[in-house]
């Protein structure tokens, strides 16, 4: 490659060649070693050989996680759900690496039992054709941002591990109970616990100022405002007719994959539950918003609540099962101090989250600018 040549483009297939893998998980089994081997997810673990004597880039091509690029390293190894990318002696691994991240593999899959992937169908891509001096420059920058997203995503995470140590450390597990706090049951220190109406929401585009949380939008202890979508008022009303949402009311997520999730409504909007959720609205003198789901979120609340679980295909929590589980119900005083303490790391994160927001338009910012 010549310098100074960034304006022409070269396709994929010009900087480096493919390589299929045979390796299943199962054949792993008895060797250990010092050579890493990878799967869609990351790093399986540490085997007694390798495949690839050089750095490299891997393609998931099957599953979950189809078409996600990692940049690996030399003396290493992937499984048969990967894709080896060789780059060409004179192109920077991890350069084509954060190239070929920024195609968006993911739109060339096909297949529709299991999603697959191939080089013949994404190798005639496009980039800008860059010398090896250019490539290790860019490579440099884009590598030093995602290792401060990388950090700042640790930091959260971190965050959200203090937490959990603090409630363990006040109040122990809230279903074993070994610091034997008296116990109530929901229904008693909540001034109502009601279901989702049992219709499917209709979205639109439109801002109308109503709004219907999705479970896919209810992580643990939070809600991701921006996947929550609007509906019509007239809707709006028809579903809040069991109960309407408000700031301080617990979501908790009653069926499906992500059955047993539980977040606070943490902003005044006009919102309703959509489908295969419940709503709890805590007593305050009895219970605090932050107190209940963390407690909801452990996983020792889940599997007490599963005990009653029913349905085989789609298992889901009855209604009458979570106003009927019991909890630790410890002195208001006690709860207060650890919601404001959760408070004081919630405005940790917000700082953190901030950062991380510019760091990622940064990196998109860099990504078009180098690779268009």
């Amino acid at each position: 490659m010549g310098e100074g040549e960034d304006s022409v483009m070269v396709e994929l297939k010009d900087l480096c060649k493919k390589a299929s893998s045979n390796i299943a998980q199962k054949d792993l089994d008895g060797h250990t070693g010092e050579f890493p081997i990878y799967g869609a997810s990351g790093l399986i673990g540490y085997v007694d050989f390798y495949k690839q004597e050089k750095p490299y880039i891997a393609v998931v091509k099957d599953g979950a996680g189809i078409g996600r690029v990692m940049s690996l390293p030399a003396k290493s190894s992937v499984i048969g759900t990967m894709q080896y990318i060789l780059p060409n002696d004179d192109v920077d691994a991890q350069y084509l690496s954060f190239a070929m991240e920024n195609m968006n593999l993911a739109k060339y899959f096909s297949g529709a039992t299991i999603p697959h992937i191939y080089f013949k169908d994404y190798c005639t891509e496009k980039l800008p054709k860059h010398s090896e001096k250019e490539q290790k420059q860019i490579s440099a920058v884009l590598s030093k941002v995602t290792e401060l997203i990388s950090l700042r995503k640790q930091q959260l995470a971190k965050l959200d591990e203090l937490v959990k140590a603090r409630f363990v450390e006040m109040f122990g597990d809230p279903v074993y109970n070994e610091m034997h706090w008296e116990t109530k049951r929901l229904i008693d220190i909540c001034r109502t616990i009601v279901d989702c109406p049992h219709s499917t929401p209709h979205y639109t585009t439109k801002d109308t100022g109503y709004k219907c949380i999705r479970t896919s939008a209810v992580k643990k202890n939070k809600i991701l405002w921006e996947k929550v979508e609007c509906i019509s008022k007239q809707e709006y009303e028809e579903r809040i007719k069991r109960k309407r949402p408000e700031k301080g009311d617990v979501i908790y997520t009653r069926e499906g994959a992500i059955l047993g999730i539980a977040a606070v409504i943490d902003r005044d909007y006009n919102v309703a539950l959509g489908q295969r959720s419940m709503l709890l609205s805590p007593d305050i003198y009895q219970c605090t918003p932050c107190f209940l789901s963390m407690a909801m979120n452990f996983d020792s609340f889940l599997g007490k609540a599963l005990g009653g679980v029913s349905g085989s295909a789609s298992p889901h929590i009855n209604v009458g099962d979570i106003k009927a589980h019991e909890i630790i119900a410890p002195p208001i005083e006690i709860q207060n101090q650890f919601s404001t303490f959760v408070e004081q790391v919630d405005q940790q994160k917000q700082t953190v989250q901030e950062s991380l927001k510019k760091l990622e338009l940064l990196k998109k910012a860099l990504m078009q600018e180098y690779f268009g």
